[in-house]
This record gives structure tokens, sequence and C-alpha cells, in this order.
């Protein structure tokens, strides 16, 4: 049994259902808001993080969604006063998803005031045209309003959300998005590629011709978020995320980078100060709750997943015991594999004294084919200290990480 076995678990996420409505492209468990389901989740939610606070401490607390943001004040005081009562507050992250057209002063002022630090809005874009075609209910001026009432309420770090190879953009408004984007000024920038999940209204249409995926097109979009991200002052250290590095900031900490469970240093010298630490701790193989329904959880090598239906999550919760759907225990071999497959996600790869520390294996020995390989097609760099992915090669990261899935 490690040292890490006997600690708590440092970092939470909570998945907040609720929509205002449901977007073309989102597979993800969420259904449209109603006063009376959301309170009797709040009520249910409350319940499940009495049931797992014992062994929570979190340094990291991510509410996404759905739309976490269309919580009202009332439900968000109730949120925070069960917290407070649990011993939860006090996370050196703590980040919220917002949608533009629900942020008010009054509710980001009462985030910040409970230890909210870090709020991500989700954008998608600044295109009015692309933002009816996904479906999204905000406008553009909306974003520029929510932007400036966060900083109002004193939030230092926020990160801008957008997504490319949307079907009808075009190279050219692609770039006026990340100028304007970046012209925020911004801590982070996440960005993503539309994936064309099944049960979507963009998927359907895709399949009934209504439009074609152009993959030059997508990978000209992408090379061109790296390269105007890195003049805009941010760095790359995963796939889709970016960050500016502003020197020290407060959490970031020596206890940080040898704390139990956090698989390694949460910012070694490659990570810029405000990469988000939540998600580093996903890519580095570290334990984290998963609250709400859908929601999915990794502790100590047993992963867990939530009921994708509100009403049984609460029904359950209302019995007094966890909505869990399913878990299993992986073997350590594994785990092993699937944390070295999301680990080069990162731009910093993988260091192969921390993987052996985390892991129990050693990357040289257990993936040294596959690591030839991925060196062979130059998608791969290997040297002493470790193994991380090229430009090229995190493009396909995807294709270079299935190799590592034991």
């Amino acid at each position: 049994m490690s040292a890490s076995d006997h600690q708590p678990v440092a970092s939470l996420y909570v998945h907040v259902p609720f929509c205002a409505r449901k977007c073309e492209y989102c597979a993800f468990y969420s259904e449209a808001s109603n006063g009376a389901t959301i309170h009797r989740y709040v009520s249910a939610l409350v319940r499940e993080l009495e049931l797992v606070a014992h062994d929570l401490k979190p340094r990291t607390v991510f509410f996404g969604g759905g739309t976490p943001s269309l919580l009202n004040l009332q439900q968000w005081q109730t949120i925070f006063h069960a917290m407070e009562r649990f011993g939860l507050l006090g996370a050196a992250e703590w980040t919220v998803e917002c949608n533009p057209a629900t942020v008010s002063f009054d509710k980001a002022r009462l985030w910040r005031e409970h230890g909210v630090n870090r709020v991500s809005m989700g954008v998608q874009s600044l295109n009015e045209g692309l933002l009816d075609r996904l479906g999204r209910v905000h406008s553009r001026q909306m974003v520029f309003d929510s932007f400036d009432i966060l900083r109002r309420a004193g939030f230092d770090n926020l990160n801008v959300d957008l997504m490319f190879a949307i079907p009808g953009q075009t190279l050219g408004v692609w770039r006026e998005t990340l100028d304007e984007a970046l012209g925020l000024g911004s801590e982070h920038l996440s960005s993503y590629e539309v994936i064309y999940e099944e049960d979507t209204p963009l998927f359907e249409q895709l399949k009934a011709g209504q439009f074609s995926v152009d993959e030059d097109l997508a990978c000209a979009m992408y090379s061109e978020l790296v390269e105007r991200a890195a003049a805009g002052g941010f760095a790359q250290y995963e796939i889709a995320n970016f960050a500016r590095d502003t020197g020290a900031v407060e959490g970031w900490s020596d206890e940080d980078k040898g704390a139990p469970d956090s698989a390694i240093p949460l910012r070694p010298l490659s990570m810029p100060s405000r990469a988000g630490r939540h998600n580093v701790n996903y890519w580095r193989g570290g334990s984290y709750y998963g609250l709400g329904p859908s929601a999915a959880g990794s502790v100590r090598g047993t992963r867990t997943k939530n009921w994708s239906n509100t009403v049984l999550y609460c029904e359950q919760l209302e019995q007094g015991r966890r909505a869990i759907e399913w878990q299993e225990k992986l073997p350590p071999l594994r785990r092993a594999g699937e944390t070295a497959a999301f680990g080069l996600r990162m731009n910093a790869g993988w260091a192969f004294d921390p993987f052996h520390r985390t892991t129990g294996f050693d990357l040289r020995m257990e993936w040294k084919r596959e690591i030839d390989q991925l060196v062979e097609r130059g998608w791969g760099r290997r040297d002493d200290r470790g193994f991380r992915l090229t430009t090229e090669g995190l493009r396909f990261a995807d294709a270079a990480a299935e190799l590592f899935l034991r």
C-alpha cells in the first residue's frame, strides 16, 4: 500500500447537468433546466458531498456541465454552505464553467466570496452565424459583457473556450475569432475541434450529407491556433490548452510538487503558471471524486460512473447511498497504460522517473517497442530523462495514445 492510499483525495469534479438549451454538437449528459428538478438535484448533491467528505481535501475543484452558471444565487449558497460545513472550501484552484448568457455580477461576486477563483467561459465562437449553427444561446456581445462582469467581480484567472472546424467556418472567420478572443486578455485558452458524436443533431446532419468534413482545413485551423496563441503570449502545455506564465501564483507550492496522489509535480519547469491544475491531475493519473449525474471518478485505481439520469441520481441519494451505475478496479498494468496515454497529451510528455514512481512500471521497458515506433515515425522524441510527442505527434495524439493501452 502506497503513502497516497492513506491521504485524502485532492481533486473534486461536480457535474451540473442543466442547460438552457441543448447544443447541436453536445453528447454530454445534460437536460433542459427545470426549477423543481434543479432544486432536487442540489439537495442530492449536498448528500453526495457528505458521503465522500471524509476522504476529500480538495486542492482543485471543478464544476462542469451542462451549465453550472444556470444555478441561481440561493442554490449556489446552499452548495457553498454545505461545503463549508464538510470542510471542503479553500481549494487552491476552483473552477466554474459558465455560459456567457448566464453570468450576473451578483453571482460572480458570490462565487468569488466563497473561494471560486477561476471561471471557464464557453464562448465557442464569436461569429453570430456560427453561434446559431451550434445552437448556442448567447450572442457575441454577451461574451464581452460577461468577461467584463467577471473582471469587475475580481476574477484574475479566466479561460476562454473555443471550437474550430465548425460546419461553415472558414479559415478567415477562424482567424478573426482567434484575434478577438486573444484580445480579451484571458489567462487561459482552450480550443477543441468539433467532434461528431452519435445521437447529436450535428452528427445526423453530417450523415444526411448536409455538409462534409475537411481534414486539411481542420489541420490548417489547428496550426493557426498554435501559432496565434504563441504570438499572443500563451504557452501550449496540452494538445488543446494554452496558458500564460505570469510567475508565482497563489497555491503553487513545493507541497504540490511532492503531494501524494498528484502523480508528478503539478508544475514542472515546462508548465505555465496559469495551466489548469485540475485537468493536469487527470492527465497525470491522479485520483479525483466525480459527483453529480453521469460524473466519472477515479480513486486509487477504482473507476466509478454515476447514473446518467437526474431523477434516478436524486432517488439514490435520497435513500442514503451514492448513485453509482458501475465501478471497476483497474489491473496495475492497464492503469499504467492509461496513465501513459493521458500524460502524452501534454507537451512535456512523461519523465521516466516520475512515471515509475506513479505507476510502478518503467516506460522504457514495458513500452519500448511503442516508443521506438513513434520516434521512427517522427511523432515522438526520447532522451535520457523522458519521452514526449513532437508537434506532429500531438496532432495525432489519440492514435499515439492507443499504442500504450493494455
